[in-house]
């Protein structure tokens, strides 16, 4: 409910560094130029914009929003760089707002809330908020994703099933917006739902990031919490996790048992995703590797946790594996509970641990699922998963456990629309040739657009699928030559939320001063676009 524009208000804990750093500008000829453009995630796509603006402080962001503005310069903005597409990179004569400097974790009695400014990665967030406060939040598990952008999209991870998405726990976002006359001002807006501003709120809470001005942090609090104990305003994450693994070659995964091992799968998920389920504590995914020139004893591995302290949490974990491997064989793995911050984060795992696979060029594509796939589509998956591409790195498809509690909160009640879902599928490519650009491009977006054949090309809502995740935007969507559905981009990502998404852009975006490919269009006079 508070309009700033400051950054001491309300405050974060003293600045024990010797004092706040000045905002930086990086332009092409000072040396740290191509640092700063190779700081991304993705080799197909460059990011060269006229200046990099290094901010540290909101007070510096709106400064910078305000510079950019006047000289009629477009403005992205970076956190961690791994977007699937290039919304960074789009504007050769922008300006690139670097948060990496804003990555401050602490609590904030004002709030009753813990403030995460946008540039924390996702394992700072779990180490400081576990080791500070014994509390966690149900975010991804790859610990060099920035907040910034992994929770205006929604935000899922391992403990979604039994938590939530992690804008279930936002309490307040604090955003740089541009109004009508050009002038760039900080707004903090929260779920309270008679805060004049909580409409900006809700877009956030899955409506993807670059679309309404500069996310600078977060106020994560869990809803209905009561009191000021730190230690009791987000969920507590299990002691430990219990693990196990299932794991095929393709030479024994013949069509038909790779049939049956996918419908085992599916139903399974089917039965454990309510809400209420006993079996929502459980978290798999399942990872099937594109063919190669020899089979490998991991072409299609599954690999699944739980809360280890449960009293039944190994015979859920065996029956879990049973209920896979019934008619299909493999070899199985279980282990002993690991204590749970040792397991998200081991030792040997830094933030820059997957540099190499992250550096490669790659493209993703995603699609929810409310049930299994049909027999034709599963026949499609076999056919392209089976036939080996030789330049091709890695090409894979990956179910991920979702529902349980995420399916508990109305589409409405936030910007993420898909609460009904039981996997979210995720197709990808990698390959490091930019010789193989366009023959790695195609194999995936044929594969994508054969399993949704049946509804044009891509998953549009329906009985077995929901649309896809903004959080893995794809160009192509917006398509005609590969959406042949007659289903707008934005009805996939946002389904019946769009036009209200619309209608806070043209409020608090009414310039457009932030967009890029997918990025949400404002509504037009007496209508919405």
């Amino acid at each position: 409910m508070v309009d700033i524009m400051s950054p001491d208000s309300p405050a974060k804990e003293p600045d024990q560094r010797g004092g706040t750093p000045p905002p930086v500008t990086v332009r092409p000829g000072d040396p740290r130029y191509d640092d700063l453009a190779l700081r991304h995630r993705n080799e197909r796509f460059t990011q060269r914009p006229a200046y990099f603006q290094l901010a540290w402080t909101t007070e510096q962001v709106v400064a910078a929003v305000n510079e950019a503005v006047s000289t009629g310069r477009p403005v992205s903005v970076r956190s961690g760089g791994h977007s699937l597409e290039n919304s960074v990179g789009e504007h050769p004569n922008g300006v690139v707002i670097d948060m990496a400097g804003m990555n401050a974790v602490y609590y904030d009695p004002a709030y009753r809330a813990f403030g995460v400014e946008s540039g924390a990665t996702l394992g700072e967030v779990f180490r400081l908020l576990y080791l500070n406060w014994g509390v966690t939040i149900p975010g991804g598990w790859c610990h060099s994703v920035c907040v910034g952008g992994h929770i205006q999209g929604g935000g899922y991870g391992a403990l979604s099933r039994s938590l939530g998405s992690v804008v279930d726990h936002l309490y307040a976002v604090e955003v740089v917006v541009v109004d009508d006359t050009g002038n760039a001002r900080a707004v903090v807006a929260t779920r309270d739902p008679e805060d004049p501003h909580h409409e900006l709120w809700w877009a956030h809470t899955g409506g993807g990031g670059g679309n309404f001005g500069v996310v600078t942090r977060y106020w994560l609090r869990s809803p209905g919490v009561e009191g000021d104990d730190p230690t009791t305003l987000l969920p507590t994450p299990p002691v430990s996790l219990l693990s196990g693994a299932a794991m095929w070659s393709w030479a024994d995964l013949p069509r038909d048992k790779f049939r049956r091992l996918m419908h085992n799968h599916a139903a399974w998920h089917e039965k454990n995703s309510a809400p209420d389920s006993p079996g929502r504590t459980l978290h798999s995914t399942l990872m099937i590797t594109c063919r190669g020139e020899q089979d490998a004893p991991t072409d299609v591995l599954v690999f699944a946790m739980l809360d280890g302290s449960r009293p039944d949490a190994r015979a859920m974990l065996d029956g879990y594996l049973d209920s896979l491997t019934d008619g299909v064989g493999g070899v199985r793995q279980t282990g002993e509970p690991a204590p749970w911050l040792y397991a998200v984060i081991p030792p040997d795992v830094d933030a820059d641990s997957q540099r190499g696979a992250e550096y490669a060029r790659y493209k993703g594509k995603a699609g929810y699922l409310r049930r299994g796939y049909t027999d034709r589509q599963l026949d499609t998956l076999f056919d392209h998963l089976t036939k080996p591409q030789p330049n091709l790195d890695i090409g894979r498809l990956w179910l991920v456990s979702y529902g349980g509690k995420v399916n508990a909160v109305d589409p409405a009640a936030t910007a993420l629309a898909q609460r009904d879902s039981i996997l979210k599928a995720v197709y990808t490519a990698t390959w490091t040739d930019p010789a193989h650009d366009d023959e790695s491009l195609d194999w995936l977006r044929r594969f994508y657009r054969d399993v949704y054949a049946d509804t044009g090309g891509v998953p549009v809502p329906g009985e077995i699928n929901d649309g896809t995740y903004i959080n893995y935007p794809d160009t192509d969507l917006a398509d005609p030559r590969w959406n042949t559905s007659g289903v707008p981009w934005h009805d996939l990502y946002y389904k019946d939320n769009y036009p209200r998404l619309q209608r806070v852009k043209s409020r608090w975006d009414p310039l457009n001063t932030f967009r890029h490919s997918l990025s949400i269009r404002p509504a037009e006079p007496g209508g919405d676009t």
